[in-house]
C-alpha cells in the first residue's frame, strides 16, 4: 500500500536541515540584491543633483518610482506565483530588476531615470511576495517565522551596502558604479536560483501533473524517510467560503486582520522610505561630509539588521506582540534624530536604534503576512499587503521632498516619519488582539 502524507504535516514536522539552509542562503542573496537596489538611488542623488543641476526635491518622484513599480509587481506576480509557482516568479523578478538597474547607468536625465526605476520596481515587487510564500511553505513550523525574518535581513544588509560603495567607489568611478553592482548582482543570483531554488511542495501538491517534481523535492527535504515512487501527498483544501480574488483575503475572520495588516505595512514603509530616501542628503545639508553622511545612513540598516535578528527570535517565541513594541519604540527614536546638538556618535546611535525598530517592525509585518494566509492564496495575500504598503512607501519620499523644499528645521522634519509609526503602533496592538482571539495566543499559525 502506497504511503500517504498530509503535505502540511510533512513540511511542519521536518527537522531544520541543509535543505532549509540552502533555501535561506539563496533567498537571502536575492533579498540582499533587492535591498541594495532599493537604496542605491538615495546614495546617487547628491552626485546627480550636481551633475544634472536640479534641486534635490526634484528626485522625489524618481525615488518613489521604484516603489510605485513594486505596487504593480507585487500584485501581478502574487497572482503569477499562486498560478504558476513561486520559483519562476522569483527568478523572473531578479532578471527584470537586474536588467533595469544596469540600464540606469546610461540614463541622461531625471525622466529616463524615473522610467527605469519604475521597471526596477516591477521586478522587486515580483520577488518579495513569492520569496515570503516560498520560505513559509518549505520551512518547519517552529522555525518558519525565524527563517522568513532571517531571509529579509538580506534587505537591510543590502540597503547598507551602497553606503560603502558611495564611500569607496563613487569618488573614483562615478555614480554609475552603484548601478553596475546593483544590476549585475541580481542577474548572477538569478542564474544560481535557476539551479538551486526548489519549488514549494505545497503548491505542487495542488497540481497532480507535477507529482514527480514534488517527490524529488520531498526526498531532499526529508531524506531519512526513503520515499518510494508511489508515495502520495494530499493538500488541505482552501476554505470553501474563501471565494476568489480579494474575497479570499477578506473572508470571514480574515477581513479585519487583513485591513490592519495593510495599515501596519503602509505606516512602517512610509517611515522607512522617508528615512531610506533622504537621510544622506539631509545629513549632507546639515554639514556632514558626503562620506560621514553615507556612513551615518549605513548605521540605519545595520540597526535594522539587528532588529530583524531580534524579531526572528521573538516572533516565533512570543508572537505578534513584538510588532507592537517595535512600532511604539520607533516613533520617539525617529523624532529624536531631528533634535539639534547631537554629536556624530550620538547621531549614528539614534539612527541605528531607529533602524532597529522601524525595520524590525517591517520584518514582523513580512513574516506575519507569510503565516496568516493558506497556501492556495498566500502569495496573493502577501502581494496585496506589499502593494498596499507601497502607498506608504511611495508617499514617504514624496512627503520628504515636499518638506525639504520647505526648508523645515530638522526637529519638524523628523516628526513626519515618526507620526506613521504611532499610527502603526495602534494598528499593531489591534491586530495582536484579533490574532490572540483567532489563534488563542499571540503566536501565528497558518
Amino acid at each position: 500500500m502506497a504511503q500517504s502524507f498530509d503535505i502540511e504535516r510533512f513540511v511542519d514536522e521536518q527537522r531544520l536541515s541543509r535543505f532549509n539552509l540552502n533555501l535561506l542562503v539563496w533567498s537571502f542573496l536575492a533579498m540582499f540584491a533587492d535591498g541594495f537596489d532599493i537604496s542605491a538611488l538615495s546614495f546617487a542623488v547628491p552626485a546627480l543633483t550636481r551633475l544634472w543641476q536640479v534641486p534635490p526635491q526634484a528626485f522625489g518622484i524618481a525615488l518613489s518610482a521604484s516603489l510605485f513599480g513594486i505596487l504593480f509587481g507585487a500584485l501581478s506576480f502574487g497572482y503569477i506565483g499562486d498560478r504558476f509557482g513561486r520559483r519562476p516568479a522569483v527568478i523572473a523578478g531578479c532578471i527584470i530588476y537586474g536588467v533595469a538597474t544596469l540600464a540606469i547607468t546610461g540614463a541622461a536625465d531625471i525622466n529616463q531615470l524615473t522610467a527605469l526605476r519604475f521597471v526596477t520596481g516591477i521586478g522587486l515587487g515580483g520577488l518579495m511576495p513569492n520569496s515570503i510564500a516560498l520560505t513559509s511553505e518549505l520551512s518547519p513550523r517552529r522555525w518558519r517565522a525565524t527563517l522568513i525574518v532571517l531571509m529579509f535581513v538580506g534587505i537591510t544588509l543590502g540597503g547598507a551596502a551602497p553606503s560603502l560603495v558611495a564611500k569607496l567607489l563613487v569618488p573614483h568611478f562615478g555614480w554609475q558604479s552603484l548601478f553596475v553592482i546593483g544590476g549585475g548582482a541580481p542577474l548572477l543570483i538569478a542564474l544560481g536560483l535557476r539551479f538551486a531554488l526548489p519549488e514549494s511542495i505545497k503548491v505542487l501538491a495542488l497540481r497532480p501533473d507535477r507529482h514527480a517534481e514534488l517527490l524529488r523535492i520531498a526526498r531532499r527535504m526529508r531524506p531519512q524517510l526513503a520515499l518510494p515512487d508511489d508515495t502520495q501527498f494530499h493538500a488541505r483544501p482552501a476554505p470553501p467560503s474563501a471565494g476568489t480574488g480579494l474575497g479570499q483575503i477578506f473572508a470571514p475572520g480574515l477581513a479585519p486582520i487583513t485591513a490592519l495588516l495593510w495599515v501596519c505595512f503602509a505606516t512602517a514603509l512610509m517611515a522607512n522610505f522617508f528615512l531610506n530616501g533622504w537621510l544622506p542628503l539631509i545629513f549632507e545639508q546639515s554639514g556632514l561630509s558626503p562620506e560621514r553622511a553615507a556612513i551615518a545612513t549605513g548605521w540605519y540598516h545595520v540597526g535594522g539588521t539587528l532588529g530583524g535578528l531580534v524579531v526572528s527570535v521573538l516572533l516565533d517565541r512570543v508572537g505578534v506582540i513584538v510588532m507592537v513594541v517595535m512600532f511604539a519604540l520607533a516613533a520617539p527614536l525617529v523624532a529624536a534624530i531631528g533634535w539639534s546638538g547631537h554629536s556624530y556618535a550620538a547621531l549614528t546611535a539614534l539612527v541605528a536604534l531607529s533602524g532597529f525598530c522601524v525595520l524590525g517592525a517591517q520584518f514582523g509585518n513580512n513574516a506575519s503576512a507569510g503565516l496568516l494566509y493558506p497556501t492556495a492564496f498566500r502569495a496573493k495575500g502577501v502581494g496585496w499587503a506589499l502593494a498596499v504598503g507601497r502607498i506608504g512607501s511611495i508617499a514617504g519620499p514624496m512627503v520628504g521632498a515636499r518638506l525639504i523644499g520647505m526648508k523645515l528645521p530638522l526637529r519638524q522634519l523628523f516628526l513626519a516619519p515618526a507620526m506613521p509609526m504611532l499610527v502603526g503602533a495602534v494598528a499593531a496592538a489591534w491586530l495582536a488582539w484579533l490574532c490572540y482571539r483567532r489563534f488563542h495566543g499571540f503566536k501565528l499559525e497558518e
